[in-house]
C-alpha cells in the first residue's frame, strides 16, 4: 500500500467479476461497505465478512464528509452472509446515483482512471496474466472435436517435422526437406503457431465448453487467421468489434452498416463472458467491461510476450523516458501497447525507419523553431501520440519498444538512428547519467517466436528455391514479415496466401498484397503465375513453405496436398511415404 498522510480509509472490495460490494442503506439505495477512521478499523469490518482477500492497494483519495479518505482496493471471493451487503456493477450504481450515499457517490465520481487495476488485484506487478502452458498441460482434445476441426489443426506431417527440427523451442535449426518426387519442399524448423497463439486458442475453446447456455464473446478476432475464427464462430462465439475497433450491431453487421440498431456492447450483462484476444486490449475497452461487472482477468488471453512489452514501457516511463513504439498504429496489439503505456509515460508510434527519420527532423527543428516543430509533429503524428505531448519536453529522452511481430533488423535500425541523432545533437552520453536513448538496444521486446521463425526462414532461404508460399491471415503482420524475407530473394515467386484455395493452378495463384504502408495502401489480391502449366515435367521443383504464427498445421498440409495435385499422380509420392521417411530419420537421429 502506498504511504499516505490521511488516516480515514475506504476499502472497495470487488469480486472476480469486478462488481463492488456495497451496503444497502435506508430506502432503495446503497452506500460504502467498509469505512473507518483509520485503515485498521475499515480492515476489521472487511475481515469480519471476508477474512480471505488480496492485499490492500491504495489508488486515490476522496473527500467524504469533509474528511480526506484513502481509497484502497481489494479482491474477495464468495458471497456475503450479511443480507445488507450486495454486489453491484459500477454501471448499475452509476445509473441510480440519486439513491446512493454521499460517500459512494464521491468515490464513484473519481474512480474511472483506476478501473483498469480492478481485474488484476490478485496479481503482482511483475506477474503475467496468462502464462504459457507446457505442452503436457494443454488439452489437445480441443483440436479434434469433429472432422472440420481436426482438418484445421491436425497434421501428422507437420508433427513429424517438428519432432526432428525443434530440439529447442527458441533456437532455429536446419530446414527439413520433403521429397515428393516432382516437387520437393523445404520447411523451416520453426513455423506456424507460437505459444501465445496456442494459449489464446486453448482459452477460447475451453471457455466455450465451460459455459454452455451463456453468451460468449470475443473482444475482436482471437488471432489473425480466418479459419480459426470461423471455427470458433461455428461453435457460438461472437465478436463485439472488428479488428479495427468498429463495433458490431446486434444483427452481426458493423455499426457503420447498421447505424440504427443497438450495439452488441450495449447488450452486455454480468452474465456474459468476454474473451480478450492474444493481442491484448486497450484500457478503454477493459474499463467498459469492468463497469458492466464482467470478469476480465479470468478470460484475458493476452500473450505473455505482449505483456513483456508493456512492462518494458512501464519501466522506461518510470525512468523518465518517453516511449517510442515501433508498430502499426491501426494494429490491435499496438493500440493496446499505446493505451497501456500512456499510464506511465508520454508515447508516440512510428511505423518504420522513415517515420523515425521524420521524428528526428522534428527534434532537430525544435532546437531553432519550437512552435513550428510542435505544429509539424501534431500533423505528421496525428492520432499517434499521447494527449498534451510537448516536443521540447517529451523528446528530450526516449526509449524504444516494438510491436512483437515486426522485423528485428528494422527495430535495430530505429534504435541506431535515434542514438546517432541524439549523439549528433546533444553529444555523447555522460557516464553516470541516464542515456538520451534508453533501453538495451537489443530489440528485447520482440517476440521470441517471431524472431525464431524469421531465423529459421533465413536459414531455409539459403537453399536453392523456385518459389515460396507463406501462409497466414490477411491481417497477420508476422506473416507479412516472413513474406518480405522471401520476396527479397524470390521476387514475384514469393506468394502470401491464406489457404490452399488460393492456388488455382500452376499458372494462377491468388497472392495477397499486404497494406504495408497502412490501410489506405494495398490490401488487395493479385493473380500471379507460379510457372507455366507446360513446365510441370521439367524436373523437380523446389518450393519453400512456411506459416505465420497464427497458421494451423492442418492448413500447411492442405497447401502441400493442393500443390501435389497439380502434378501427375505418377510423379508424386504419397504423404504417408514421405512422413514415414521423416519418422525413420527421427529415430536414427
Amino acid at each position: 500500500m502506498s504511504p499516505s498522510s490521511s488516516k480515514a480509509c475506504v476499502i472497495l472490495a470487488f469480486n472476480a467479476s469486478n462488481q463492488l460490494l456495497v451496503r444497502k442503506h435506508e430506502g432503495a439505495g446503497f452506500d460504502l461497505a467498509f469505512t473507518g477512521p483509520d485503515t485498521s478499523k475499515a480492515l476489521a469490518q472487511l475481515d469480519a465478512v471476508f477474512p480471505a482477500h488480496t492485499g490492500l492497494a491504495e489508488y486515490f483519495h476522496a473527500e467524504i464528509n469533509q474528511t480526506r479518505h484513502r481509497v484502497v482496493f481489494t479482491q474477495i471471493s464468495g458471497r456475503p452472509s450479511d443480507p445488507s451487503l450486495q454486489f453491484q456493477s459500477i454501471e448499475q450504481l452509476e445509473a441510480h446515483t440519486a439513491t446512493l450515499g454521499a460517500g459512494l457517490r464521491t468515490v464513484l465520481a473519481a474512480i474511472d482512471p483506476y478501473l483498469i487495476h480492478i481485474p488484476y488485484l490478485q496479481l503482482g506487478e511483475n506477474d503475467f496474466i496468462y502464462k504459457f502452458r507446457p505442452e503436457k498441460d494443454r488439452n489437445l482434445a480441443l483440436y479434434s472435436q469433429d472432422a472440420d476441426t481436426s482438418a484445421l489443426y491436425q497434421s501428422a506431417l507437420c508433427s513429424a517435422i517438428k519432432a526432428i527440427a525443434r530440439r529447442r523451442e527458441g533456437v532455429a535449426t536446419a530446414p527439413i526437406p520433403l521429397d515428393f518426387g516432382a516437387v520437393r519442399y523445404l520447411i523451416p524448423s520453426h513455423f506456424g503457431f507460437c505459444l501465445g497463439v496456442k494459449n489464446a486458442i486453448d482459452r477460447a475453446y475451453e471457455t466455450l465448453a465451460a459455459n454452455p447456455g451463456r453468451r460468449v464473446f470475443m473482444l475482436s478476432e482471437l488471432i489473425h487467421n480466418p479459419f480459426v475464427n470461423e471455427d470458433l464462430l461455428r461453435r457460438g462465439l461472437r465478436y463485439l468489434q472488428s479488428e479495427k475497433g468498429v463495433p458490431f450491431a446486434v444483427n452481426g453487421q458493423k455499426a457503420t452498416a447498421a447505424p440504427f440498431l443497438p450495439l452488441l456492447w450495449d447488450t452486455l450483462t454480468s452474465d456474459d463472458v468476454v474473451i480478450i484476444p492474444a493481442f491484448g486490449a486497450t484500457d478503454e475497452d477493459k474499463k467498459r467491461l469492468v463497469r458492466k461487472g464482467i470478469a476480465v482477468c479470468q478470460y484475458d488471453a493476452t500473450c505473455m510476450l505482449v505483456e513483456k512489452v508493456w512492462k518494458a514501457a512501464r519501466t522506461y516511463g518510470r525512468e523518465g523516458y518517453t516511449v517510442v513504439i515501433h508498430g502499426k498504429h491501426e494494429h490491435e496489439e499496438t493500440k493496446a501497447t499505446f493505451s497501456n503505456t500512456r499510464r506511465y509515460a508520454p508515447a508516440v508510434i512510428v511505423r518504420n525507419l522513415a517515420e523515425t527519420q521524420l521524428l528526428g527532423e522534428v527534434i532537430t527543428q525544435s532546437l531553432t523553431d519550437p512552435a513550428g516543430a510542435q505544429t509539424r509533429f501534431e500533423s505528421v503524428f496525428a492520432d499517434r501520440h499521447t494527449p498534451g505531448f510537448a516536443v521540447a519536453r517529451d523528446l528530450a529522452r526516449v526509449a524504444v519498444v516494438n510491436q512483437t511481430t515486426l522485423l528485428m533488423n528494422e527495430t535495430r535500425e530505429i534504435i541506431a538512428h535515434l542514438r546517432e541523432l541524439y549523439a549528433n545533437i546533444f553529444g555523447p552520453d555522460v557516464a553516470g547519467e541516464p542515456a538520451r536513448v534508453g533501453g538495451s538496444g537489443r530489440n528485447d521486446t520482440l517476440c521470441y517466436a517471431t524472431q525464431v521463425n524469421q531465423d529459421a526462414l533465413a536459414r531455409a532461404l539459403e537453399e536453392p528455391l523456385d518459389a515460396a508460399f507463406i501462409i497466414g491471415g490477411k491481417n497477420s503482420s508476422n506473416t507479412y514479415q516472413l513474406y518480405r524475407l522471401c520476396a527479397q530473394k524470390l521476387g514475384d515467386k514469393a506468394f502470401f496466401i491464406q489457404s490452399e484455395t488460393n492456388i488455382r493452378s500452376l499458372s494462377e495463384v491468388e497472392h495477397y498484397v499486404f497494406p504495408a504502408a497502412g490501410p489506405a495502401h494495398g490490401g488487395h489480391v493479385e493473380v500471379n503465375s507460379l510457372w507455366p502449366e507446360a513446365s510441370s515435367g521439367q524436373g523437380p521443383r523446389h518450393i519453400l513453405i512456411t506459416g505465420g504464427a497464427s497458421c494451423p498445421d492442418g492448413v500447411i498440409q492442405q497447401v502441400i496436398t493442393r500443390i501435389n495435385s497439380l502434378f501427375p499422380a505418377s510423379e508424386i509420392r504419397s504423404i504417408a511415404d514421405v512422413q514415414a521417411g521423416i519418422e525413420a530419420f527421427a529415430i536414427k537421429a
